[in-house]
């Protein structure tokens, strides 16, 4: 078939058939991605059982809950954040600190404070170096913003990230953390490290197909946001990692990568409440003003909670 032909007989099958009330931004999606997998079946001379084991893999990625971690896989997710900074600077917002991808691993709900957190719970402690992330967020202006909700997270050790890991403690490296009087946020943690796709996963089954890695360099996620400011999804990469600028979910970016110093004077390791040398990452952020009509920065997604 050509085009015109896919295009009549896509629009037969469901449009004419319609019978009941339609969403009609459903059936205009439907009927365009309906219409190009035709194609492409057409171009690629993709066949039947070709078709079927696609829909198969799509059945067992959704059973083991990998579907967001293919869509970052993919590059989908990078994709719908390059076309948002695009739709920002169409609408004339500048500046502040880069967004990147969410990911498939935030759970809403963790503790809450001011200004401090601690968020590991000592479980790794002996093992692993502890880790003090502070920062300051503020406008594009550099004024300060008191009350901003850091939301964080991260993985453990082994790569794993509580509450999707049952033998961590609930909200295991996970905290909310309001800015202080100064616009400062503070999180003693533990350090990060790279991680890969689950070697057995649906995920890795198909980058290994594509010839691809799935790993991703050692980083700490964040939501920040505050009344009357954009939300900002964002993360941070840590300097050093053989991952940096190969990461399979496309998420680093120029802005978001920091160094981890080495802490070793006593003083400090005191005056932080520590028994040992630590690493330290500064992170800012600034926020850009909400504008009238700019796009918004919410996406609606499912999101684990307990």
């Amino acid at each position: 078939m050509d085009r015109q032909q896919i295009d009549t007989l896509v629009k037969e099958m469901n449009v004419d058939t319609a019978t009941g009330l339609v969403d009609q931004r459903v059936q205009q999606i439907v009927v365009r991605l309906v219409t190009d997998l035709f194609q492409a079946i057409e171009d690629l001379d993709i066949q039947p059982s070709e078709v079927w084991k696609g829909l198969e893999y799509m059945t067992d990625a959704g059973k083991a809950n990998e579907l967001g971690l293919l869509a970052a896989g993919l590059g989908l997710e990078h994709y719908l954040d390059l076309r948002a900074d695009e739709a920002d600077a169409r609408a004339g917002v500048t500046g502040g600190t880069p967004r990147t991808i969410e990911g498939p691993l935030y759970v809403a709900g963790a503790p809450e404070s001011v200004g401090f957190a601690r968020m590991d719970d000592g479980s790794e402690s002996d093992h692993i170096d502890t880790l003090i992330i502070e920062g300051k967020v503020t406008d594009t202006q550099g004024n300060i913003i008191e009350n901003a909700k850091v939301e964080v997270w991260h993985a453990n050790s082994l790569g794993n990230y509580s509450f999707f890991d049952k033998t961590q403690s609930d909200f295991n490296l996970r905290r909310t953390i309001f800015s202080d009087a100064a616009g400062k946020y503070v999180a003693q943690t533990t350090m990060p490290v790279g991680y890969g796709c689950p070697p057995d996963g649906t995920t890795q089954a198909l980058l290994n197909k594509l010839g691809r890695h799935g790993n991703r360099p050692s980083h700490v996620h964040y939501f920040i946001s505050a009344p009357g400011f954009r939300k900002l999804t964002t993360q941070f990469n840590i300097e050093g990692d053989q991952y940096l600028w190969n990461d399979f979910a496309f998420a680093t970016r120029e802005g978001l990568v920091v160094t981890a110093v080495d802490v070793t004077d006593p003083a400090e390791i005191q005056r932080r409440g520590l028994d040992k040398p630590f690493k330290h990452i500064t992170f800012n952020f600034e926020l850009v003003k909400d504008l009238n009509n700019a796009p918004s920065t919410e996406v609606e997604r499912r999101r684990a909670s307990t």
